[in-house]
């Protein structure tokens, strides 16, 4: 019986993992990803049911729309079958009703991760209305799981530190080091994970964007000249430390 729950919970991601594409492509550009249908970004042609099944669409089309046959990108069933693996994954073993609070909290925090990590790559934006959505998920959580000063303290390590830092950097440089969006994320995430675990993917997050932003510039992936999406790090050390706890506990005793 358990087995057809996580079933329909890989479907039910798959399904969330479509609408994720939806809000990464058109949120950036303030169009409605609710009451606007579905349309080929190419030739701006309405989609048909049968052209938005998740990931079977995609197959059945060989990765071309199905009225211009412009190439369909590949990240659209890989974001579908990730949220639906992320969702089986995430599915409890129990069906109590704190198990299934917990995975609809993880897996929205997951879905919100989704929608910023690509947004960010693809505009070097961290959007504000994502992050209150992220808000109005974390902060419930923490008020009735955690004590007041730990999610506070956390809260105001995650937003003043890059703020601090942002802030000496454009005295002595004349440039913004780190984008507002970051700083709030950083905030929020700070409320759930406490003050160890944000200085920790404060640290983290930079030293493997200083690592790998180096990497790619040298081997010539990448601009030197152009800004590098700092969100993808915060969320990728965020989310080892949210959804791997105990291996990112493990981790943070290496470095403190």
């Amino acid at each position: 019986m358990n087995l057809l729950f996580e079933i329909y919970a890989l479907i039910f991601g798959l399904l969330i993992g479509s609408f994720l594409n939806v809000v990464i492509l058109r949120l950036p550009k303030e169009k409605s990803v609710v009451f606007q249908r579905s349309f080929c970004p190419k030739c701006l042609s309405q989609l048909k049911w049968f052209h938005n099944i998740p990931v079977l669409s995609f197959i059945f089309l060989r990765g071309r729309c199905g009225f211009c046959h412009e190439k369909i990108s590949l990240r659209y069933p890989l974001i579908e079958i990730s949220t639906g693996l992320i969702s089986f994954w995430l599915f409890p073993n129990s069906s109590n009703a704190y198990s299934l609070g917990l995975y609809f909290f993880h897996f929205g925090v997951a879905c919100i991760f989704i929608c910023h990590f690509f947004i960010d790559l693809d505009h070097q934006l961290l959007l504000d209305k994502l992050n209150l959505y992220l808000l109005a998920l974390i902060l419930p959580f923490v008020l009735i799981t955690y004590q007041w000063y730990f999610w506070v303290v956390g809260g105001l390590f995650g937003f003043g530190i890059p703020l601090i830092v942002t802030w000496l950097f454009y005295k002595l440089r004349g440039q913004i080091g780190m984008g507002g969006g970051d700083i709030k994320l950083f905030g929020i995430i700070g409320l759930y994970l406490g003050p160890t675990g944000v200085f920790f993917t404060i640290f983290l997050s930079c030293l493997v964007g200083a690592v790998l932003g180096s990497i790619l510039i040298l081997v010539k992936a990448l601009d030197k000249n152009r800004p590098i999406a700092f969100g993808p790090f915060i969320i990728l050390v965020a989310s080892f430390q949210i959804f791997f706890p105990e291996l990112s506990h493990r981790v943070q005793a290496w470095f403190f």
